[in-house]
């Protein structure tokens, strides 16, 4: 739609008379120079260069197109030519002449050429017909296809024949077809029929025939009175999938290491089968450099091998249409040799042909023959080459284009290097390639001259041309190809040789010009354009139409703009001839053109720069000789939006809170966003991240945050940004390039360069090593140094295979750790220490476990590193027992019970031996203890807990470290009748030799029984003797589900459940609630309650004070543990205090209205049916028959009348005329005549309902109802 208003300005040019005196060519933006091409246009298409006919070439479209001006340019074009006595040609071209000035037949400048040439290019102007559907339907068309079937069309045969052929016009377009260029009738074969409304052929197979008798060469033509539209020559052909022929293949001898070659020659196939090579197990073969398949389906062999003769070899085709593949006769292969055996050991020989005995040989070509060859191919096409070579051992091959490189971006190597295909042909492409096949042997190699040819391809394809009455236009149908196509212009499917002469048609090769086109001239043209390799069909009509303006845009659109920006109005539209486009302000005369507003040739307004007085309502009106048509749009200008406080660059450290502010001021009209991007992508706010309207927090900012932040404010019209850098200070990066230097037996110089501090200086460097004996791959600090120094002299252990590394720290954190050093191992030595945490202890009653903590690499001081154990029972002086352990654990076993050791453990190395160890006391294993505590006895302290004493027992019977005492207690029962008791088991431990100790948290006014063990380190001993005891009654648990519920004003409702533990004899519960009001508390009330009693009801005596209740349960004992809760606030609290707010609301108001108005509405629309209703009695009695006379009960339905509005029964009437109902609500009887209702089976109320009327009060509201405002209204709907 822009190009057409752009069509509709640019035509100005050539509608605008010569350069009168008037400023009209000022104002609409030509100048001289564009004069003077529209001038060579008109007098450059007499042959003849006329260089004083300066100004009325221009007038020739314009007479034709600008009816009020005809006269004025036919009298100036008549002027001019009279004084050069010159007669202008009838037609472009024409060999007709008049006597022309010796001035005019010299020979025009070459600027002139150049000129003539736009001006056929300014002959291509055309309307454009918009895509809105309404226009597209209401004018008229010729035929353009749309949908058709390839050029060269393969079908199944086992499918019906379906040949695509869809065009669009208006009218809607007939088809017909020819087949081998002549008329194909449709209606002569049964088989053939034509989809509807489509050209499409189905031919039909399903009542039998053959496809190959419809192969040919079909055209489609699409028809209607406007013209004829053809589809490409569509040359069809049946698939065809060929059986193999039937051949005996004998063996195939062949010498090993000889090349050799399988031909496959497969069936003629339409289209060509896909070859691929198997065995007749339908194994694949395996192909690589030394065996592989051609292009042409052949297998070729660069030198057979024995191995080779493992498997036979059988050529298979696959149809693409039928998905059927055919095998042919598999070849067997004998191979000769000088080595029999196939020993599967020399495939791997660096000499494999040596060893085998195979000559060596240098390479030769299997495919293609000679040194030399050609090869054409189309351009578009892939140009695949290919080089097969034989040789011993086997040839690589490798490829080269003369003068110059292969075009990487289009070439790839196949089947290993011996194919290069070059993908989409061009002919920058052509010239000699050469392949080169080498082995250690030598080298060969094959020139391949590649000549590109084109069939046709566009350079500029005719387009739909549509014009208005009179106006001019073009035809361009340029192709290349090699060789060069010929063009050939048809109109409706004939040649344009046999067509009616159109003196306003001229063809100058590959352009066809038309001149002061009419309805007439509307046609289809087709080009032709074809060479050797193909053809290019297109069709493009020419279509006539004279339509009066009409605008495509919406009316009335608003358009909202920022203040002091450049904006542009559009005003699409449509018409033919094009019209002229003129813009109005608020309804003023004046054109809008000139100062701050500037109109485009496509007919938008543009205003340079808003302003608040721009605001308004402008016009569009576009004119023709057929009328005119208008639209307006409406322009709000709004403040722009603007970020006041912008964002400032930061420098954070890693984890602590930044904070982005960004504050914007903006037009209230408009909804304002606010988001941010960081390094220019949108920002991904997480759970660290929390954005508000005027600011950006990041919490906890780590390294990753770090980067640039913009503050993006933006409305629906426009948007500002800021900009602000967060700097955050990093880890460092990692130290680099270690070096060990100044190599000593028990030291070493390490040195490293440090890495970026990334914004927080370094405070340490932390030295590393890893040894590869002991724990391989494990990092262990050695020392740590400031963040000035970056050498260092390292203390070394002997005989450990050091390698270091370095790690630097700032404030922020530790970098990651720098590449390792080189390894650097020191001398060995004996051990100058010995394990520690050296421990005795036995894991069974008969053994003792010696455990250690094993030396590191940095203690072991030499290879082979063990340890001598050594133990004897203390104090029996008895010899000492040794032996040595490679780990870290011995068992000494066949000890007796816990019976102390004497242990020392020494470290030794194949140096020698450490310095000797101090012994360490351990135990052996330990039994269960033998005896149980005596004389328990258990004394009731109180509710909840007891006292116990016991003797000790004998040291020789606890058998191990005596670790505790530990009392087993249960709950038996509860002195409470029918209460559940949990009797799991509780145990209470007293640590150490003790004679007494407490048990507590028991639960008052139960049974319980106890036992007491002794505990070592094996476990329990045997139990005491049970003890019995009862707790005595205490105070209950807290009352349950205390719920306090405040019903209304007067009263409040107290309800709770019984305590969970009632730990003794309930006598009652006790609730103490006082108001409160802020502040201000009131006096305590008590009340007590019976021991069955879970409800209370309070009377307030405060309305506005909310009340605080707290309530135990009581046993003989005592009040227990109290519960608080509070009443709720009194709900008219909050209604107070809103009251006078919500009164004055707006929309309280206005909600309260359209309630009003709503039950008015509902109360008169139940008035209008309830005067609709007529009376039908109801039936007193479910069994009354319906009679004739109840044509409405037939269905089961019935209605009442109660017009009267008159009162029920049992109701009485006040002065007012309000209802007052009587005492009792609930009687039925006051609805009836006293006791008369009766109810359905399944309980619904069926008795009538009846009121008492006089014929005077009836007729008096009958007579009334006209003046009724209801029934007025009535009578309205």
């Amino acid at each position: 739609m822009r190009r057409l208003a752009a069509r509709g300005a640019a035509g100005d040019a050539g509608e605008v008379a010569a350069p009168a005196a008037d400023s009209s060519d000022s104002a609409q933006g030509r100048s001289p120079s564009s004069w003077r091409l529209i001038d060579l246009c008109a007098v450059w298409d007499a042959g003849v260069y006329l260089p004083s006919a300066a100004w009325n070439g221009a007038s020739s479209g314009v007479a034709r197109r600008r009816l009020n001006e005809a006269e004025r340019l036919s009298s100036v074009r008549e002027a001019q030519l009279k004084r050069l006595k010159v007669t202008r040609p009838r037609v472009l071209g024409s060999r007709e002449r008049g006597r022309v000035p010796r001035m005019a037949r010299q020979p025009p400048p070459p600027w002139v050429h150049a000129a003539f040439l736009l001006c056929l290019l300014s002959l291509g102007g055309a309307i454009e017909i918009p895509m809105d559907p309404s226009i597209q339907n209401e004018l008229t068309q010729p035929p353009t296809i749309t949908k058709q079937s390839v050029k060269d069309h393969i079908v199944d045969p086992r499918d019906n024949i379906l040949i695509e052929c869809e065009a669009k016009g208006n009218p809607a377009p007939s088809f017909h077809w020819t087949r081998n260029s002549r008329f194909f009738n449709i209606a002569k074969d049964p088989r053939v029929s034509m989809r509807r409304r489509s050209g499409t052929l189905v031919i039909d197979f399903r009542s039998g025939g053959r496809p190959e008798e419809y192969e040919g060469e079909y055209q489609c033509f699409a028809r209607n009175k406007f013209g004829t539209a053809l589809s490409n020559r569509i040359r069809l052909q049946v698939s065809k999938s060929p059986l193999w022929p039937k051949e005996n293949l004998d063996p195939v001898v062949v010498q090993e290491g000889a090349p050799l070659t399988l031909q496959c020659n497969p069936p003629p196939g339409l289209p060509s089968p896909v070859i691929f090579w198997m065995s007749s197990s339908m194994e694949p073969i395996t192909q690589d450099k030394r065996v592989s398949q051609g292009h042409n389906g052949d297998l070729y062999f660069s030198n057979v091998m024995l191995q080779d003769m493992q498997t036979d070899y059988s050529c298979n085709a696959r149809f693409h249409f039928t998905h059927t593949i055919q095998q042919k006769n598999p070849f067997t292969l004998k191979v000769l040799t000088n080595h029999p055996y196939n020993d599967s050991s020399l495939r791997n020989h660096p000499d494999m042909y040596s060893a085998r005995g195979v000559a060596e040989r240098t390479p030769s070509f299997m495919y293609p023959q000679g040194t030399a060859s050609s090869q054409m191919v189309l351009r578009g096409m892939d140009l695949l080459l290919e080089c097969i070579a034989s040789g011993v051992p086997t040839p690589d091959i490798a490829w080269y284009k003369k003068g110059g490189d292969l075009p990487s971006d289009k070439a790839k190597f196949e089947n290993f290097n011996k194919a290069l295909r070059i993908t989409n042909v061009s002919e920058e492409d052509s010239g000699e390639y050469f392949c080169l096949a080498s082995n250690k042997m030598g080298s060969i190699r094959h020139t391949i001259s590649v000549r590109v040819k084109a069939a046709p391809y566009w350079l500029d394809e005719p387009k739909n041309l549509i014009l208005a009455p009179g106006e001019d236009g073009r035809l361009v149908c340029r192709a290349n190809g090699n060789p060069k196509p010929t063009v050939q212009w048809m109109v409706n499917g004939e040649p344009l040789q046999s067509a009616p002469p159109n003196p306003n048609r001229e063809v100058a090769g590959d352009t066809i010009i038309f001149r002061d086109t009419q309805i007439s001239s509307r046609a289809v043209y087709q080009c032709n354009t074809s060479n050797e390799h193909g053809y290019l069909l297109a069709n493009a009509f020419v279509s006539v139409l004279d339509v009066p303006p009409r605008m495509l845009s919406p009316r009335n659109q608003l358009i909202r703009v920022i203040l002091y920006n450049r904006t542009r109005l559009d005003c699409p539209f449509f018409g033919s001839p094009i019209p002229t486009l003129r813009w109005f302000k608020n309804g003023q005369g004046s054109n809008l053109d000139g100062g701050n507003y500037h109109v485009y040739e496509n007919g938008s307004l543009e205003i340079k720069m808003i302003r608040k007085e721009d605001q308004g309502i402008y016009t569009c009106v576009a004119t023709n000789i057929l009328g005119k048509a208008e639209n307006q749009v409406r322009l709000e200008v709004k403040d722009p939006t603007r970020i006041y406080r912008m964002p400032e660059d930061q420098v954070a450290k890693r984890g602590t809170t930044v904070q982005l502010e960004c504050r914007v001021k903006h037009d209230p009209s408009l909804k304002l966003t606010v988001s941010w991007l960081k390094d220019d992508e949108p920002l991904y706010i997480g759970n660290r991240m929390k954005k508000e309207d005027d600011s950006l927090t990041i919490f906890g900012v780590a390294e990753r945050d770090q980067g640039s932040y913009t503050c993006v404010a933006s409305t629906e019209l426009d948007q500002d940004l800021a900009k602000a850098y967060l700097t955050v200070l990093g880890r460092p990066d990692r130290p680099r390039d270690l070096e060990l230097t100044d190599l000593a037996e028990r030291s070493v110089r390490l040195t490293w360069i440090p890495g970026d501090d990334n914004n927080s200086p370094i405070t340490d460097y932390v030295v590393q090593f890893e040894e590869d004996q002991f724990q391989p791959g494990v990092w262990h600090d050695h020392s740590k140094y400031p963040g000035s120094v970056n050498s260092a002299v390292l203390r070394l252990s002997p005989y450990v295979n050091y390698q270091f590394r370095v790690i630097a720290v700032n404030e922020v954190g530790s970098s990651h750790p720098s590449l390792p050093s080189e390894r650097y191992r020191t001398s060995g030595a004996p051990p100058e220490s010995n394990p520690g945490d050296v421990k005795g202890e036995g894991t069974r009653k008969n053994n003792m476990e010696i455990t250690w903590t094993p030396m590191n690499a940095t203690s072991a001081f030499g290879p082979n590193l063990r340890y001598i154990v050594k133990w004897r029972r203390r104090e029996t002086r008895e010899a000492w027992n040794n032996v040595t352990v490679w780990g870290s654990r011995y068992v000494v076993g066949q000890t007796p019970v816990y019976v102390p050791y004497e242990i020392r453990v020494q470290a030794e190395n194949d140096f020698g031996k450490g310095p000797e160890p101090e012994s360490v006391i351990g135990y052996s294993g330990e039994d269960y203890p033998r005896a149980a505590p005596t004389e328990v006895k258990v004394r009731v302290m109180n509710s909840t807990a007891i006292s116990l004493q016991w003797n000790r027992v004998y040291p020789d019977t606890v058998q191990g470290q005596l670790r505790e005492y530990r009392a087993y207690y249960w709950r038996e029962s509860s002195l409470l009748k029918n209460l559940w008791v949990s009797q799991k088991r509780q145990q209470a431990s007293f640590p150490g030799d003790r004679l007494r100790g407490v048990v507590s948290r028991l639960f008052p006014y139960s049974n319980y029984k106890l036992e007491m063990v002794v505990v070592n380190g094996r476990g329990d001993g045997p139990r005491s003797e049970t003890k019995e005891f009862t707790t005595p009654e205490g105070v209950p648990s807290a009352p349950r589900r205390f719920r306090v519920r405040q019903p209304n004003l007067e009263t409040i409702n107290l309800e709770w459940d019984h305590p969970e533990h009632p730990n003794g004899i309930m006598t009652g519960y006790t609730l103490k609630y006082v108001a409160f009001n802020g502040t201000k508390v009131g006096k305590q009330i008590v009340e007590n309650f019976s021991p069955n009693q879970t409800k209370f009801t309070v009377q307030r005596t405060d309305p506005v004070s909310r009340y605080r209740f707290t309530l135990s349960a009581r046993t003989q004992v005592g009040s227990g543990e109290a519960v608080t809760e509070e009443s709720p606030a009194p709900p008219n609290e909050a209604y107070t205090n809103n009251q006078a707010d919500i009164a004055t609301q707006g929309w309280f108001i206005g909600l309260m209205c359209a309630i009003a108005l709503l039950v008015l509405i509902l109360l008169i629309v139940c008035f209008i049916k309830r005067s609709r209703g007529g009376k039908y009695p109801v039936r007193e009695k479910k069994d009354v028959p319906l009679g004739p006379e109840d044509p409405k009960e037939e269905d089961g339905s019935f209605d009442y009348s109660d017009e009267d509005n008159k009162p029920l029964q049992g109701s009485q009437t006040s002065l007012d005329g309000t209802i007052k109902q009587q005492e009792s609500d609930d009687s039925l009887v006051d609805y009836g005549e006293g006791g008369e209702g009766q109810f359905n089976e399944d309980g619904s109320f069926i008795g009538q309902y009846t009121v008492k009327k006089d014929k005077e009060e009836t007729e008096g509201n009958e007579s009334s109802e006209a003046t009724s405002p209801v029934n007025a209204i009535y009578s309205l709907a």
